[in-house]
């Protein structure tokens, strides 16, 4: 082998271990190039939701609890029985309200014949003092032609004084009974009130979704501090409410009207559609027991109820429900993805919020102006244009991401 040829493979081997070297370098550099997503803004349809969770309730439901207490000794439904308006439900053991009634039919009789004997009386006084008052004035006028004596004439004039004292007595014994007899006819019809509550009808057209006694079981009557025997619920299922706890920091954006979507954990994969119809003007108060004897804090809620369009078959009262209520629309809106927006700061020394714009291998940052925000997107209102192309991601990339930055695209999800 030749000198020269030795220098010539000295030189090509030179040559490949530069470019080798160089191949190497840019290889190297290329992979610590922060690699992200991106994606092409377009318009989308955005809804805004605020989601709560809440309990199933009609819109009418009765507790049927009784004024009087006794046994129950007939009792004709049972839990899950369809009932009209006025249907007979369960009888309390009436014989003391009856015995009651009795005894004021009784009272009220005798009152009426003690009236009418007091009135005969009256009757009989104002007789007797016509006739000595007829009596007086004759002897009066036989007094003057001396027929009578002065004695006689002093008699006369006296009995007409104790007849009309008498009669006085007689019309305020009447005025007795007369009271007497209202007395015994207010007993009486609060005794018939009570009979009446012995049966107990329907109030209202529904279902027995909730029976708390039993027939031979006693009925215990409420107090001031005792609340008494919830005898039976009766609901009217027919119009569904879903009874949902908002938050408040989401309060402020539901409106009466508002349309929802609500689904019910019975039934899974069904959605039923309502509207908001009452919104609670003071924040719902935590059930007891749940907070405070331990200083757990409770986020502050606020009831909401969303009527559902539709009945609900099967469905049952405390059923657990999920809404979502529209709180807004846009429709062909300028949308960003909600993980792109980031916030960086400005030179003044602020906070703003904005995207990362790709644009020939590096990163401009953007600041926006946004709306609404759907479930996956916020609406622009400014700083932004159809077609343009921003980072969505990773999350952390983004977040150390400065504006001019190269990156890199990731595989297959350009555009």
């Amino acid at each position: 082998m030749t000198r020269a040829f030795k220098r010539r493979a000295a030189g090509t081997a030179l040559v490949i271990a530069a470019g080798a070297g160089a191949w190497a370098w840019v290889s190297f550099s290329r992979t610590r190039l922060p690699e992200v997503q991106v994606e092409r803004i377009e318009r989308r349809d955005l809804e805004a939701l605020v989601s709560a969770s809440g309990k199933i309730q009609p819109e009418r439901l009765v507790n049927i609890s009784s004024d009087t207490m006794g046994r129950v000794t007939q009792l004709a439904v049972e839990e899950g029985d369809r009932v009209e308006q006025g249907q007979f439900l369960m009888l309390i053991d009436p014989e003391s309200a009856q015995s009651a009634v009795d005894l004021g039919t009784a009272s009220l009789g005798a009152a009426r014949e003690s009236l009418r004997t007091a009135q005969v009386a009256v009757e009989t006084a104002r007789a007797n003092l016509d006739l000595s008052t007829r009596n007086a004035i004759r002897t009066r006028e036989l007094a003057r032609s001396a027929l009578v004596s002065q004695e006689a004439l002093d008699r006369a004039e006296g009995e007409v004084a104790v007849r009309r004292t008498e009669l006085e007595a007689r019309e305020s014994e009447v005025r007795v009974h007369e009271q007497r007899l209202q007395q015994e006819t207010a007993n009486l019809r609060n005794a018939r009130h009570v009979l009446s509550k012995v049966t107990i009808d329907a109030p209202m057209t529904g279902v027995i979704t909730r029976l708390s006694i039993e027939e031979g079981e006693t009925v215990v009557v409420g107090t001031m501090n005792n609340a008494g025997t919830i005898l039976m619920t009766i609901a009217d299922l027919s119009v569904i409410q879903a009874q949902l706890d908002i938050d408040e920091t989401e309060i402020v954006d539901v409106r009466l009207g508002q349309p929802a979507v609500v689904s019910i954990d019975a039934f899974p994969g069904q959605e039923f559609r309502g509207r908001v119809t009452k919104i609670g003007s003071s924040a719902a108060q935590p059930e007891t027991g749940l907070a405070g004897s331990s200083g757990e804090q409770r986020g502050t809620t606020f009831e909401v109820e969303v009527t559902l369009a539709d009945e609900v078959a099967g469905v049952r009262p405390d059923f657990s429900c999920t809404g979502d209520i529209t709180t807004a629309e846009r429709r062909g809106a300028v949308a960003v993805p909600i993980q792109a927006l980031t916030v960086r700061d400005t030179d003044a020394g602020d906070e703003t919020e904005g995207v990362f714009l790709y644009r020939d291998g590096s990163v401009v940052f953007r600041p926006l102006t946004v709306g609404i925000a759907g479930e996956r997107y916020f609406e622009v209102l400014g700083g932004l244009d159809e077609g343009d192309t921003i980072v969505t991601g990773p999350y952390a990339v983004v977040r150390e991401l400065e504006d001019g930055d190269p990156v890199a695209i990731e595989e297959d999800d350009e555009g």
